[in-house]
């Protein structure tokens, strides 16, 4: 059995797998749905939802972190089905954030990278 090298990924931002409360609410929709994110870095988020969201959705987030809300603008770069499942997972990219949320975001990330 051959041990292959894990290929480097090619992020302008890094991520860390934190599971962090969000709650998230689609364009044109009145209600905030909640979810755990998977991981989070200062350009998105990944979470598992158990509705498919098309690409290019705008989606307003709620994310705690370290009861701090941070309340970025999206929108939903990527949906896949989680297989065996009926859940989906859910790539959202920050297109508008307050630059004092964003520092703070920026903060966490790069404590959480320096414990690893």
């Amino acid at each position: 059995m051959a041990i292959l090298p894990i290929a480097k990924e090619n992020r302008r931002f890094p991520r860390v797998d934190y599971h962090l409360p969000v709650r998230y609410q689609l364009g044109g929709k009145q209600v905030f749905d909640n979810v755990l994110c998977n991981d989070i870095s200062c350009g998105g988020v990944r979470f598992t939802s158990e509705e498919f969201i098309p690409t290019s959705t705008p989606v307003m987030l709620e994310i705690n972190v370290l009861n701090r809300i941070l309340r970025p603008v999206g929108k939903i770069s990527w949906s896949k089905p989680v297989p065996h499942s009926d859940r989906n997972q859910i790539g959202v990219e920050f297109m508008d954030f307050n630059v004092l949320e964003r520092n703070y975001l920026e903060d966490f990330v790069s404590l959480q990278l320096k414990e690893i």
